[in-house]
């Protein structure tokens, strides 16, 4: 089941395509401990539609298969894995601030 909600995110309105917690773990591969891990910290958007039922926007199904990914592939533990993926996105964000200082220069 998938729904459409609009949520404000970095101060953007944007529509997003809601997931249920058992599509989201099979299509991300995230074993449901720790993606209750990941809720819990607010790495993950979600929404809680009621006391045992969240739903995801679909957007985070590639950062979270990213995670799941480094944290297998180099045996990382869930925060590690997190702390990782929050400063590459730090990184590529800076450099599509560079690369669009450098146009208008």
């Amino acid at each position: 089941m998938s729904n459409y909600i609009q949520t404000r995110r970095q101060g953007t309105l944007i529509r997003a395509n809601l997931i249920h917690w058992s599509q989201f773990v099979q299509r991300t591969g995230v074993c449901p401990g720790m993606l209750g891990e990941l809720v819990e910290m607010g790495w993950v958007e979600s929404i809680c539609t009621s006391p045992e039922s969240y739903h995801f926007p679909e957007k985070e199904v590639f950062r979270v298969q990213k995670l799941v990914r480094l944290c297998r592939d180099f045996e990382l533990p869930t925060i590690g894995g997190v702390l990782i993926i929050d400063l590459l996105d730090r990184i590529e964000q800076q450099d599509k601030e560079i690369r669009q200082l450098r146009r208008l220069i």
